[in-house]
Parts: structure tokens; sequence; C-alpha cells
């Protein structure tokens, strides 16, 4: 029987930063991937925050392969026939070190995967994992391929549903509207194309988040980052939401209707799709995170629950590698003591709560719970796109004052008790 230190269970940023910390600190790590090649089953949007994550895995980020590094967001507001949309161009976000960059997951996955392999961790992919081995009730490896491998500690990185987390005993039945579906299109476009319709210089980058209409009332929205030469594009729905909704509609047909409403497909036209991909996302903050560790294993990244929706802001991938790198330095101290029991391994928790990862999932416990409300995703924007366009609309007749335009629709539209009730949940957040 084949034995290593750790067996991380899926190649994705948790898993590798986990394996490459390990890896560099010299033990023997196994990264087994059920995709063709790390990041090919990935379907992130395409950002990374860095200040959360610089001081893990520290000397790696000068070459990595980002694309471009954010220095203009957009918010866009959609009713069915009217965008509103507010940009924001700090001139801090193009100054070094860059808040964040756009980067492109099958790319950035191999490059980290390849600085793992570099370090001594053996990375196999288009390998299942099909369930754990046990000594005495303990986690003591996988079985894979017909094959039993066994591990002082097995990791968790096997995204959104974690099989592995579940199996183990460390999470209960999944509720759907702790999930999401990303569906997302990869769209090549000469490089001064791309730059001329965004305004952008050099390897300055933009950001948008759409929301509204995009979604016909369910929990979600849309998203733009551009690359160096091409554009990721995409929705995100609650599963919980496409449920529940009578007409059942299709997440590919959503992504075609978001593809053509005039603000996106002026941005895209004359593009070409290389790459079209879904997936499940956990975005059920706090309350989805499941039992972290036990007897020989821990939990990390996606399967760990650990993605932030924060409204305006959506985050995983600084999660994923600051938990993966967490974990690692937990089994080297386990490892130093010859000691992989769950009392052993809490301390990655402990670590976990005195970081950004658990305090700012705590911040934002209640984003969720907000979201999950129709209105804010078809009543609104209808009223607030209504109002803009009563605003700046000049007909025949003589233009009322501002001040009385807005009262009047304050006065129909928003002075009742629901709306109320929605804007005390925002204050939640």
């Amino acid at each position: 029987m084949e034995r290593v230190d750790v067996a991380v269970v899926g190649a994705g940023l948790a898993g590798l930063s986990c394996a490459y910390t390990l890896a560099k600190a010299g033990l023997d790590v196994l990264v087994v991937e059920r995709g063709d090649y790390p990041g090919s089953k990935n379907v992130t949007g395409g950002r990374l925050y860095m200040n959360p994550v610089r001081q893990y895995l520290p000397g790696i980020w000068q070459d990595a392969p980002f694309e471009r590094h954010v220095t203009k967001e957009r918010l866009s507001m959609l009713s069915d026939d009217t965008a509103i949309t507010m940009e924001l161009r700090p001139e801090a976000y193009n100054k070094e070190p860059y808040h964040s960059y756009t980067l492109l997951r099958p790319t950035f996955d191999k490059w980290l995967a390849d600085k793992a392999t570099a370090s001594g961790a053996a990375i196999v992919s288009k390998y299942k994992v099909e369930g754990l081995m046990r000594e005495g009730g303990k986690v003591a490896g996988i079985k894979a391929e017909g094959e039993d491998i066994a591990a002082n500690v097995v990791v968790a990185a096997d995204g959104a549903m974690s099989f592995t987390a579940q199996e183990a005993g460390l999470r209960s039945r999944h509720n759907p509207e702790h999930f999401a579906v990303g569906v997302k299109e990869t769209i090549e476009l000469p490089r001064k194309v791309l730059e001329d319709r965004f305004n952008l210089r050099g390897e300055e980058g933009a950001a948008q988040l759409y929301f509204g209409s995009v979604t016909k009332g369910m929990t979600g929205g849309g998203f733009l980052y551009t690359n160096r030469e091409s554009i990721s594009l995409g929705i995100v729905v609650s599963i919980g939401a496409l449920m529940a909704n009578p007409a059942q509609p299709e997440t590919f047909q959503l992504m075609e209707e978001f593809k053509h409403r005039p603000e996106v497909s002026a941005l895209i036209e004359g593009g070409e799709t290389v790459e079209y991909s879904a997936h499940t996302i956990p975005e059920g903050g706090i309350e989805s995170v499941p039992t972290l560790y036990s007897d020989g294993i821990l939990v990390v990244g996606d399967a760990a629950g650990f993605a932030l929706n924060m409204g305006m802001i959506v985050r995983g991938m600084d999660l994923a590698i600051a938990s993966g790198a967490m974990a690692a330095e937990t089994i080297k101290t386990a490892k130093a003591g010859n000691d992989f029991s769950a009392a052993s391994l809490a301390s990655y928790e402990a670590r976990l709560n005195n970081s950004f990862v658990l305090k700012d999932l705590r911040t934002f416990k209640n984003v969720w719970k907000v979201l999950n409300n129709p209105r804010l995703f078809d009543k609104y924007p209808r009223l607030v796109a209504s109002l803009f366009t009563e605003l700046m609309h000049i007909g025949p007749e003589p233009k009322p004052k501002f001040s009385t335009t807005v009262l009047q629709q304050v006065r129909k539209n928003f002075l009742n008790l629901t709306t109320l009730k929605d804007m005390l949940g925002l204050l939640k957040i």
C-alpha cells in the first residue's frame, strides 16, 4: 500500500496552496484531481483580491500569470429596458502593490500546480477518489481507482459539494439555498479593441457586476472581468431560487438573454467564445460552513463553504488560498508532534478564527438572507430605473423641480411597510 504524509483531494486554489506549502516544508504530498488538469473544472469569474493573501505563499506572487490589475469598478442595476451604472476609479488601484487582479483559472491553477510540483508535491489528474480509508474509525487515507493510499492527513479540497467531507461525516445534507450555479464564457477580443471599449491603458483592467432583471427576480447577478485579450462573462443564480421558480428557467437561457442585452452585447461584439463552463458555488456564508476537522482530515476552500457574496463584492479565491495555507501550517505542526488527531488538528479552526476568513464570514453573516429577496432583483430595479428616467426626461410640458419628482416617486413607491422592512434588512450588512 502506498503511503504519503498528506493526500489532497482536489487541485483547486485551496488544495494547491496547501500542497505547495507542505512540499516546501519537505512533507510527502499527493494531490489527486478528477479533472483533466488543475484548473480544468474551475469556473471562477476570475478576480483575486491581493491584500488578504500576500502573507500566504510568500515569494511567488511576482511571477504569477495575472491578466490585468483592476483599476475600474462598475455596478449596474438593470430593469427590463433600462440600466443604471455606477463607476468607481480610485487612483490608488493603479499603484503597486495592486489591490486586485483578473486571472484565467486554467492558466493560473496550472502555474500554481507547477510551483507545487517543483517543490516536491506529486499531482495526479484524471483520478477520481471513490472513498476514504479508515482505521479505528479515523480517516487514514483515500480509495481511488482501485488503490488504497494511506495518509496521515486527508485534505478535502474537492469543491462546493465536497463528497469527501460528506463521507467523513463533517457536513449534513446540502441546503439548496446555500448554493448557486455559475455559468461563464471566456470571449476573446483583440487587445486594442478591448482596451478602447473599456477605456483602459496598458495592464489596467475593469470589473463589473450586474443585478436586477438579468436573473428574472431570482437571487443572483451577472459579472464581467477584462483579461488581456478576452472577457470573462457570466451569471450566478441561487439554486434554491431556481428550484422555487414555477417557470423553471434554464441557466443557459438566462446567460443568452444577458449576452444580448444592449449594455452587454456592445462590449462583446465581434468576440469569439473559446470556453463555456458551469459550476456549483457555495453562497450560504458562515451558516453553510461544515465541521472543519476531525481525526486525520481537514476541509478547505469551497469544500468548507469559504466563499463570500458581499452584495457589491464577491470573494472566494482569497479565502481558498488562505485556508489552504493555514491547513498546511496546521499539518506541519501535527507532523512535528506526530499527532494527527482531531485535538491536534483543531488548531486549524483557531488559525481561521484569527484570520480574515472566519472574521469576514461572521461580519457578513446576514448577507445571503438579505439578498434572498426577489424584490431586490425585480421591483426595486424597476422603480429606481423609472425614477431616474423621469428625472432625466425632457418633455413638451414645463419640467417640475427634481425634488418634486423624487418626493412623488418616494411617496408612491417607497413609503410602505414592505420597503421599510427591506431597508432595515440592508442595515444588517
